[in-house]
């Protein structure tokens, strides 16, 4: 006669702990920290700035729609014959998607954004007076913008101390411990709460470049990095060779 032996099943370690590490996710920075990582930052680019290319508030707006999931180098390819073309609202109206969709297709979705580039033009001369408006509720009322894009928007073209997190920011944020968040909104939340005053207006800037060109996604640039004493990411780089140790070397190299 066979026996039964209930089995005890044990607990899964969970996956979503292990990533939440796997990103760097730590106690959030204190505030005398984060002033000395915008500190760092600050002294190597003192006057961080979008490297989207805009005339005007319009254009900015357009710009920042055309580069969701797109890079800023492809979307200012797009948009250097674009803006030869459109400055203003009136005038995307009259291009039309039609028109719009040979400029742009070059860019990742851009039938839907051409769509929705076209409507929000219509909505800003309809409720705006062809102005873009200067607080978020009337941004985020227009097609295609988000919280992200409004963000943007009211840092770069209005001055307003915001912080519009993507891709980079949130991954900077999570792997230094700077803000640790499972969503932008809740890192966003969290970097305005900690980042220092003085800082909130090119914070998102400095994050930005700092995500795009040194902790960059699969292999950061640790030995490049010049807030790593103050990282709290697990898994830093150490086999690179700084880019100013390069330099010395090929200088050395050609004399």
């Amino acid at each position: 006669m066979k026996r039964f032996v209930k089995r005890v099943s044990r607990p899964r370690k969970s996956r979503s702990g292990a990533a939440a590490r796997q990103r760097g996710q730590a106690k959030p920075f204190s505030r005398r920290e984060a002033m000395l990582f915008f500190e760092h930052l600050k002294k190597r680019n003192p006057e961080p700035q979008t490297e989207l290319v805009y005339a005007n508030p319009f254009t900015l707006l357009v710009a920042v729609v055309l580069s969701a999931q797109a890079t800023d180098k492809g979307v200012n390819k797009a948009t250097e014959a674009l803006f030869k073309v459109i400055q203003t609202p009136q005038q995307m109206l009259q291009l039309g998607e039609e028109g719009l969709i040979p400029l742009v297709k070059s860019i990742g979705l851009y039938r839907n954004k051409a769509k929705n580039l076209v409507a929000l033009s219509r909505a800003l001369l309809e409720r705006f007076d062809g102005r873009v408006p200067q607080d978020r509720e009337g941004l985020e009322s227009l097609p295609g913008v988000g919280r992200k894009t409004a963000n943007v928007v009211l840092n770069e073209a209005f001055g307003q101390p915001t912080i519009a997190v993507d891709t980079h920011v949130f991954r900077v944020a999570n792997r230094t411990g700077l803000a640790p968040g499972n969503t932008p909104l809740a890192v966003e939340t969290k970097l305005l709460s900690v980042v220092p005053q003085a800082y909130v207006r090119g914070a998102h800037h400095w994050l930005i470049l700092h995500g795009r060109y040194v902790c960059t996604a699969r292999k950061p640039k640790c030995p490049d990095c010049v807030v790593r004493d103050l990282c709290r990411y697990p898994m830093k780089t150490t086999d690179s060779t700084s880019t100013s140790l390069k330099r010395l070397r090929s200088k050395q190299h050609r004399s």
